[in-house]
């Protein structure tokens, strides 16, 4: 009884924050709060396994911690001054005539997560003007955004000033706004967000969500996650109605996802910036298919993979779950790279590794998996998750997050404006894959800030049970509420992904019973729980663990996942070494070249190999790698791994001379043949690092036999 009162005062706070304009519509059905401590879905949408936590109330630790000081003190924390033509005073965000799009949003929504969770005022302070304008400037109408020009302006370079009622950035904002009112309890959000949403009811069927571009209908899932969470808070029916017209106007996803792929599908000339309109012809939407080079532009497929499970929680049909996973399948076999990425510079562009992987989709898939994750339970989305994180995020930014790469590479031995290996090369002359502000393009400038914060936002959740979930594994802790209101702080102690151990400390403020939810992944065998040194015999169902008892102040939990190594194919049969959570890639020294051209890209940072990486695998490693490859844990303080000098863990092998490969520009080409008869002579001791710790590399290696 005391929980329930204490929800419904909630509540009652929550729809007397909506008084403005207009009130919400206090129908009959409570949100939906069942024996959980956090939001949940109301009825009729399908009740949630885990429910986020209040933004702040989850820390970064140790090495994590030092990751979000150097965003910090790096460009999420000097956008402003790096980048003041996009986040500067000029920002139609903060009223100005300049930029007026998505790259300001980008930034904060990034920007705001970091602060929040790092406690930091400074940062806060970046934030508020963007908040505050925003609120404070809404119209009558409740559109929300820049203030549109009576005239479109005239072009400026470096800007995008117009298509200011375009529905795509507002998308951003959303979450935006959203995550704010979770760190504060900014009653105004519910406010502005309810007179928004009527707004977009009104205006949707004469100017649907691609009206001004494309983009809106790729990514309205962005705009119907934030539909649903104000529906859980305010009740409000019509919600539900935009709700289904917002799916209905967005690109169908789940159709696409679902038609039938073909291995020697030679590619869609269908553009993948089409400005094709809703409603979609049926028959193009049956052309497109995940096998197709070039028919898919990779951010919105990467924003675009939630969509169907965030619809499935007001219809829960089992063809949206079925058509992501047979998405996430079809890219991998068609797309996919090792670090858990696909081969996607700008357009989907198939599996060859040296095909570049944009920031931008990084960060976007990050956002999804984690998203559909809370929705689903699914854990083969919380894997993912991990290997996309621990893998291809580290190599993307510098180690003082000054510079980003616009494109990634699986395999890349040289980074240099020479490089001419991805579809957009042209396009920004040659600056994709260097270390730069302004190289590449900038959307991946702005968007790339939201990727770390968020992944720390998602270490814990609160179940539906009253319990917590621990589904990414990072040293950190939490702050929640159990079972019947009890307060838990939770510790984790780890050098995962480095090691194998993970070690939770619980402070109580009484002696309580409630569940505790441990991802196990699908990686690992024979993991070990033990509770207070003791071990414990816990059921695992579809890759979870849940430990039920009455828990006392001081207890502890230890989570060991044995590593094992192992070896997948790729691309032309070649070979990539896994082992738990990380990928491994050849180490590379590398010399550094700074270069600025004097155009608009301004100072960039190349890099050359200073070592040999011709080599490939022998088969007999390849198919006894835990008997022919080596682990040597290193010496490491768990301080910021993310670089050869501090590299926590190495594999140790022989690998296979090739002076076969080519390099074409500084790209290197994979030999064209699989399994020739190599000499023992030509075995060389190698050494592999993780994926993440690298600047250069090779991940997907040719094999080769060895004459005995």
């Amino acid at each position: 009884m005391k929980k329930l009162m204490t929800c419904l005062g909630i509540l009652s706070l929550l729809y007397c924050s909506c008084k403005d304009n207009p009130e919400p519509q206090q129908d009959n059905e409570e949100a939906h709060i069942s024996e959980a401590n956090y939001l949940q879905n109301r009825a009729p949408l399908r009740e949630n396994p885990y429910l986020e936590l209040p933004l702040g109330s989850i820390r970064a630790e140790g090495w994590l911690k030092e990751q979000l000081r150097r965003m910090a003190d790096g460009l999420t924390g000097k956008m402003d001054s790096v980048y003041p033509e996009v986040a500067g005073q000029r920002n139609g965000w903060l009223g100005g005539d300049g930029d007026g799009w998505e790259r300001g949003p980008y930034w904060i929504d990034g920007l705001l997560p970091l602060a929040y969770i790092l406690d930091d005022d400074s940062l806060k302070k970046k934030v508020e003007p963007w908040i505050t304008w925003t609120l404070e400037h809404q119209s009558e109408d409740g559109y929300l955004g820049p203030v549109p020009f009576d005239k479109e302006p005239e072009p400026e370079p470096g800007l995008q000033k117009g298509a200011r009622r375009d529905w795509w950035p507002k998308m951003i904002m959303l979450k935006i706004l959203k995550q704010h009112y979770e760190a504060t309890g900014d009653k105004r959000v519910i406010t502005a967000l309810t007179r928004y949403f009527r707004y977009q009811q009104k205006e949707l069927p004469e100017t649907p969500l691609d009206f001004l571009s494309f983009w809106g209908n790729r990514r309205g899932g962005d705009n119907l996650q934030v539909v649903y969470w104000l529906y859980n808070i305010t009740g409000d029916k019509f919600l539900l109605e935009l709700a289904d017209l917002i799916h209905e106007q967005t690109f169908p996803w789940t159709t696409v996802f679902l038609n039938q792929v073909k291995d020697d599908d030679p590619g869609y000339p269908w553009s993948y910036g089409s400005t094709k309109r809703y409603p979609f012809d049926t028959l193009e939407i049956a052309k497109i298919t995940l096998s197709r080079h070039g028919g898919i532009h990779t951010v919105n497929l990467a924003q675009g993979i939630k969509e169907p499970v965030i619809r499935y929680q007001q219809q829960p049909d089992d063809k949206y779950l079925y058509a992501v996973k047979k998405a996430l399948r079809d890219v991998r076999r068609f797309h996919g790279q090792p670090q858990g990425m696909y081969g996607g510079d700008e357009p989907l562009h198939g599996n060859n590794p040296v095909r570049g992987i944009e920031f931008c989709s990084v960060s976007e898939m990050m956002f999804s998996l984690e998203s559909m994750i809370r929705i689903t339970g699914d854990m083969e989305f919380a894997d993912l998750l991990e290997k996309i994180t621990y893998n291809a995020l580290p190599v993307q930014a510098s180690d003082d997050y000054m510079t980003k790469q616009y494109f990634q590479a699986a395999n890349q031995v040289e980074i240099s404006d020479r490089l001419d290996a991805a579809f957009e090369t042209h396009n920004h002359h040659f600056t994709d894959f260097v270390y730069g502000t302004l190289t590449g393009y900038t959307c991946c400038l702005t968007n790339m800030h939201q990727s770390w914060p968020k992944f720390v936002q998602n270490l814990f959740y609160g179940t539906r049970d009253g319990g917590v979930a621990a589904l990414q594994y990072a040293p950190g802790r939490v702050k929640l509420k159990v079972a019947d209101g009890a307060e838990l702080r939770l510790e984790e102690r780890t050098a995962y992904p480095f090691r194998d151990m993970v070690n939770f400390k619980m402070t109580l403020s009484e002696t309580v019973a409630f569940p505790f939810h441990l991802r196990v992944p699908g990686w690992t065998e024979h993991p070990e729980i033990r509770v207070n040194g003791k071990r414990v015999d816990v059921r695992i169902e579809d890759n979870i663990a849940v430990i039920r008892r009455t828990w006392n102040s001081g207890d502890e939990v230890t989570l060991r996942l044995p590593m094992k190594i192992k070896t997948s194919r790729w691309f032309e049969f070649a070979t990539a070494v896994e082992r738990g959570p990380l990928v491994y890639a050849l180490k590379i020294p590398h010399t550094e070249k700074r270069k600025d051209r004097g155009d608009f890209y301004g100072e960039f940072r190349e890099f050359y190999p200073a070592s040999e990486w011709k080599y490939g695998l022998p088969e007999q490693t390849v198919r006894n790698p835990e008997e022919k490859i080596r682990v040597v844990e290193n010496d490491w303080n768990q301080e910021y791994p993310w670089n050869l000098d501090n590299v926590p863990v190495e594999l140790r092998l022989e690998g296979v001379k090739a002076e076969e490969w080519k390099e074409i520009r500084g790209v290197p080409v994979m030999p064209g043949y699989w399994n020739k008869l190599k000499s023992k002579e030509e075995l060389e001791d190698i050494i592999l690092v993780p994926y993440g710790c690298t600047t250069l590399r090779i991940t997907e290696f040719p094999t080769y036999n060895i004459a005995e």
